[in-house]
């Protein structure tokens, strides 16, 4: 099994969090750094260390947490100097969760987080693109035109974005639905056709809304939230 792989079924951090470990290393298998991805090990004979601690093989619960994010805190599990306002602050579980892809600090809405890595492997591939749904509040009355243009694909970094779902809500607002995430994308795209990005939410992950949830609260998902995030 691939290192990162292993990292994340074992529920240390997600896929992605994993190969940042193994990069700054702070990963060891039998006792040698390892700074490369794509080592293979094997659980039942090799010694893992984290950060200096020998990971025990371990079992742990499968938990699934739906959290609506406020605004001002950042998408991580490490706290730096400089951002002390951490996602999972807002959750009080004792199991180690993970966020499953990011919002960026200034964006709102709705998170999942867990210690599934197959799950967060499904949802945040490119390759499987799950569709999310936010809702944008633009500087200006955003012109038909410009919708138009983000609804065919925007080219950011030399590249056509996805086209994209769009129901316009208000003069200045609107819904937009993803199947890519690429980095502050929303932003981006309505920067590019004229109108900056004054508030962004996201409301939906795949079909699920997730209403009954607070703005700063959280609960765990339902057996049948958690099939149809499952679902291919």
């Amino acid at each position: 099994m691939r290192l990162q792989k292993y990292l994340a079924h074992q529920g240390i951090a997600s896929r992605r969090e994993s190969e940042k470990l193994i990069a700054d290393g702070l990963v060891k298998v039998n006792g040698k750094t390892i700074v490369e991805m794509g080592v293979k090990i094997d659980p039942d004979r090799d010694a893992i260390e984290v950060n200096r601690q020998a990971l025990q093989k371990r079992k742990e619960k499968l938990v699934y947490v739906i959290l609506n994010k406020p605004t001002g805190y950042v998408t991580t599990c490490h706290r730096t100097e400089y951002e002390k306002k951490i996602v999972t602050d807002l959750v009080d579980i004792p199991e180690r969760i993970y966020p499953v892809g990011r919002l960026d600090k200034d964006t709102a809405g709705l998170l999942l987080m867990t210690n599934d890595g197959d799950l967060t492997y499904k949802l945040t591939h490119p390759k499987f693109e799950k569709a999310k749904e936010y809702q944008v509040r633009v500087q200006g009355k955003i012109t038909e035109g410009s919708l138009a243009k983000l609804r065919e694909g925007v080219k950011l970094w030399g590249e056509k974005t996805n086209p994209t779902k769009i129901k316009r809500l208000s003069g200045n607002t609107f819904l937009i639905t993803l199947t890519e995430g690429k980095n502050r994308q929303i932003r981006r795209i309505c920067r590019k056709v004229g109108f900056p990005v004054l508030e962004l939410e996201r409301v939906k992950i795949k079909d699920l809304a997730f209403a009954d949830v607070a703005r700063g609260k959280w609960r765990f998902l339902t057996k049948k939230e958690i099939e149809i995030l499952k679902n291919d």
